[in-house]
């Protein structure tokens, strides 16, 4: 909403919110969260109670840090309506000042008073309450406020923080006219409150101070002998640099961290590099001003032990391993001056070793260098853990196993539907679905995965989607925009001790992806901020693995419908051969496998199978063009081997005209492609092939016998200027040819010909149904997680009986063709064709005319009798017949407008004697 010059637009927002009207969009969404949680508590807006503590400490640190502070604002903002408070990390005002003396007389008691309670549970939408909630710098202007009696006024409002621990020690709040807002309010107050936070720090750094000025004293007593110490002190700066090397002193400090934040006498033995090895002995201090440390010092051993193994227990194996073992000493050294707990006289000091100063502080700070350091651990581990795969659900698991249990007890991650498909939601507020709950224990009543969730806009999960931001709740049961969402299952929850909560949005280029929420139950402590910020890093590294997950996704599952759409989608009727094909992408990514069956004429059919080098949609779009030039030449009637030869030009041109000299060359060119064509004719039962680079066809005889067809292999396609050979093979009827490309054989895991052993295993089966052997082949033979795609296609052969055939040889005689065309009829009349009779006897009569007046002897004709009826005629010259327009005046040339009028469809082959003119007639036209 931003300052604004009059209130008509907040106020007119705010009263509609109270009428119960949407306001969504109109009003910043902190205060909306804000108002929601408001009406949730049940507060009025002019309700005017607030608690009120007349006794509170005044010499609390916080206080103590600010006053100066306080001070300075004063004196900054002397002579303006500006009312400035200290609250603290509860909403209570511990101290005021006001830029006019004059405003004391006028406010009323609530905002001159410290002690009144401004948390927004109590005083609704404000300054103080709203930086709490929020955990961040924010502002309030006029009726943002929820509460009646401050309509008229603005704050500026930031929260005050241990540096140390992160946590929130109060709040620094300005509030002034709301006509008098000024945006350069903001730096102002930003440096007050680094102004507060560095005093606060400054006092935790006196009371080391003290703590290291008392573990002195004691050392200068020990020095003059009045505490009978054997060890002697030393700098332990001068040892650590002179001996030993920056990972040796790193492991010092770390171990001796882990040591001070035990708060207790302890001892330990840490190995160094070399061999070497140094006790760390851990014991309470108190300094003058009675600040209760820990001092951990090193007890090092004489020049002669320092680099001896460490010790060890006699039944103990000779050299101790590499690990830190804290030894809890039995209790507390009652003789003390100002430090307690001098180590013993029997203790690891004794024998004249050397006693240095590693760490002196308090416990508390020791525990948060160790947590410190294991959340970097925890970030580091993200990195290695996080997005091992590209899918979208186990990238989520992996979060979510990440930060269990160091992190959190549970988490649960919701997904829009839209992003698991690997697209962006346009709405993913309303098509959540529970995709990971993760946790300690499975008996937590959390929504099970599947689960689709509706989230209402007072939800933490809400608020972080509208924001951007992580929200935290320390104290779910007081958490009421989480509990109402759904009471019940809140209380289910909370009866299985779940009471605090993150939510951070799964964000990636400014989409949303989803919400991860992390719930704690073990630890009593609530979260805090330092909490939060690490469930955002990791929550940031897991979005962008999500992301990279979605978007491969979506580009796989594009490539794959270009693919599949690119595929053959049904088979086409024939009756030479029964086909059943089987189609496996890679799971890494779509290839360029493909595979065809093309009827041909003369009841022949053409079987296709091939592979483009590469994946994704460039090896796809490569493969719908090499398979529709495939069809093209196929309708040219070409042979195997000349095919190959135009495909591999193709290839080459495409590869100069996409590859071209540029830079990005290299990745849009092609690289090249295997390819097996085979023709069959199940009139004479010849099968011709040629292949290019393919893996040889298989072929099952009907005894079973089972053997790979020794075919001229030929250079894959693309290399250009290379021949190809074509090879005929005579099959037996109800064979089965079985082509395939080499991802069906080609596995990391396995040798070839261990991949050719299973095949031939499983196609000796000749009398299965093709169907059967595809599904056979796959369960036997391919991997179980292909790197590559599988095409496989099964050819059971039939052939044409010999009953269904008619030829006859003739001369170049004109007289001749009445003499066929009695034939034909009589044929046709053998069977059953009557009705066909007059269509097949124009037809032959002008194809026969057509060889016999242009054509060279001998001519053959023939008859099929197949699917459809067929007319062949055969005659030794290569001159091709072509299709005219007559004049009228034109006494010929009508000859093959009239076939093509006859017939369902017609064309020529050339073969190695000749050509053959033919023409298709659909029986059900006859």
């Amino acid at each position: 909403m931003g300052v604004v010059g009059d209130r008509i637009g907040p106020v007119r927002f705010r009263d509609r919110f109270l009428q119960g009207e949407s306001v969504e969009g109109s009003v910043r969404s902190p205060i909306l969260s804000s108002w929601q949680r408001s009406r949730l508590l049940g507060l009025s807006p002019d309700q005017s109670e607030l608690p009120f503590e007349q006794d509170f400490d005044l010499e609390v640190p916080l206080l103590r840090a600010a006053e100066p502070v306080l001070d300075r604002l004063e004196a900054i903002f002397a002579g303006s309506q500006t009312n400035i408070s200290l609250a603290d990390g509860h909403g209570m005002v511990l101290a005021r000042r006001f830029g006019e003396k004059s405003m004391v007389r006028r406010l009323a008691p609530i905002q001159i008073l410290p002690g009144f309670v401004f948390a927004e549970r109590f005083a609704g939408t404000n300054g103080i309450g709203l930086s709490l909630a929020e955990r961040r710098l924010c502002q309030v202007y006029g009726a943002e406020h929820f509460a009646e009696r401050s309509q008229a006024s603005a704050c500026t409002a930031i929260p005050l923080r241990d540096q140390l621990s992160g946590h929130i020690q109060g709040v620094l709040c300005l509030g002034y006219p709301y006509t008098e807002a000024d945006p350069a309010l903001i730096p102002v107050v930003r440096k007050a409150a680094e102004a507060i936070e560095r005093r606060l720090m400054e006092q935790s750094s006196a009371r080391e101070h003290g703590l290291l000025q008392a573990y002195l004293d004691t050392a200068n007593l020990a020095r003059s002998g009045e505490h009978g110490l054997d060890g002697h002190p030393v700098a332990m700066a001068d040892f650590l640099q002179s001996e030993l090397e920056q990972s040796d002193q790193a492991t010092l400090k770390e171990k001796a961290t882990e040591l001070m934040s035990g708060d207790r006498r302890a001892a330990a033995e840490v190995p160094l590099s070399r061999g070497r090895w140094v006790t760390l002995v851990s014991r309470p201090v108190t300094s003058a001003a009675g600040v209760e440390g820990v001092v951990v010092e090193a007890l090092l051993p004489e020049d002669s032990e320092r680099h001896a193994p460490a010790p060890t227990h006699p039944h103990a194996p000779a050299a101790p391993p590499p690990t830190f073992r804290p030894h809890v000493a039995p209790g507390p050294d009652p003789a003390s001056v100002r430090a307690r707990g001098a180590p013993p006289a029997d203790g690891p000091a004794q024998g004249g070793r050397v006693r240095g100063l590693v760490l002196v502080g308090e416990p508390e700070v020791g525990k948060y260098a160790v947590a410190a350091r294991r959340r970097l651990e925890l970030l580091a581990e993200a990195s290695n853990r996080i997005g091992t795969t590209l899918d979208v659900s186990r990238t989520a698991w992996e979060l979510a196993e990440t930060a269990v249990p160091r992190l959190a007890d549970f988490v649960t991650i919701d997904l829009p539907g839209g992003v698991l498909l690997g697209e962006e939601s346009p709405h993913p507020t309303t098509e959540m679905h529970r995709t990971v709950v993760h946790g300690i224990r499975e008996d937590c009543p959390f929504y099970p995965v599947g689960t689709q969730v509706s989230l209402r806009p007072t939800t933490p999960h809400m608020r972080c989607i509208a924001t951007g931001q992580p929200v935290l709740e320390q104290d779910l049961k007081a958490a009421f925009g989480w509990m109402a969402q759904d009471p019940q299952h809140a209380e289910l929850l909370l009866a299985h001790n779940i009471h605090s909560l993150i939510t951070v949005p799964l964000l990636a280029r400014g989409a949303v992806l989803g919400v991860a929420s992390f719930y704690r139950s073990q630890d009593p402590s609530p979260y805090g901020d330092d909490d939060r910020s690490l469930a955002q890093e990791l929550v940031a590294r897991a979005s962008l693995c999500i992301d990279n997950a979605r978007r491969y996704t979506r580009e796989h599952t594009l490539a794959l419908s270009l693919q599949r759409s690119l595929l053959p989608r049904g088979l086409p009727e024939q009756s030479a051969v029964e086909v059943a094909h089987r189609y496996l992408p890679a799971e890494s990514g779509v290839g360029g496998d493909w595979f065809d069956v093309i009827p041909l004429s003369g009841a022949r059919v053409a079987l296709l199978v091939g592979d483009v080098v590469g994946h994704g949609l460039h090896a796809a779009a490569t493969m719908g063009r090499l398979r529709t030039a495939a069809r093209n030449f196929a309708e040219l009637e070409l042979a195997p081997d000349e095919l190959l030869t135009h495909l591999d030009n193709l290839m080459v041109r495409l590869d100069r005209e996409e590859g071209g000299d540029g830079p990005d060359s290299a990745s849009t060119g092609i690289v090249g492609a295997t390819c097996l064509y085979a023709i069959y004719d199940p009139t004479s039962q010849q099968c011709t092939m040629a292949r290019a680079g393919h893996p040889p066809p298989a072929l099952v005889r009907p005894d079973g016998a089972v053997s790979l067809l020794d075919l001229p292999a030929g250079p894959p396609l693309g290399l250009g200027g290379l021949p190809f050979e074509s090879v005929e093979i005579q099959l037996p009827e109800h064979s089965q040819l079985v082509l395939y490309t080499d991802g069906l054989i080609e596995d990391r895991h396995r040798d070839v010909d261990v991949a050719l052993d299973a095949l031939n295993r499983a196609l000796a089966h000749p009398d299965r149904a093709p169907e059967d052997t595809c599904q056979a082949v796959l369960d036997a033979v391919a991997p179980e997680h292909p790197a590559d795609d599988i095409a496989l296609l099964v050819a059971r052969t039939n052939a044409v009986p010999a009953d269904r055939i008619a030829t006859w040889e003739l001369d170049a005689d004109p007289a001749l063709v009445s003499e066929v065309r009695a034939a034909s009829v009589s044929q046709l009349n053998r069977w059953g064709l009557e009705e066909s009779a007059f269509a097949t006897e124009l037809l032959l009569s002008e194809l026969v005319t057509n060889a016999v007046r242009y054509g060279t002897a001998p001519i053959r004709v023939r008859l099929i009798h197949d699917r459809n009826l067929i007319c062949e005629v055969h005659d030794a010259s290569s001159s091709a017949p072509r299709m005219r327009q007559s004049a009228t005046t034109d006494e010929g040339g009508r000859g093959l407008f009239l076939v093509a009028q006859l017939a369902q469809s017609w064309g020529t082959r050339y073969t190695t004697g000749g050509k053959v003119i033919w023409a298709e007639c659909t029986l059900a036209a006859a």
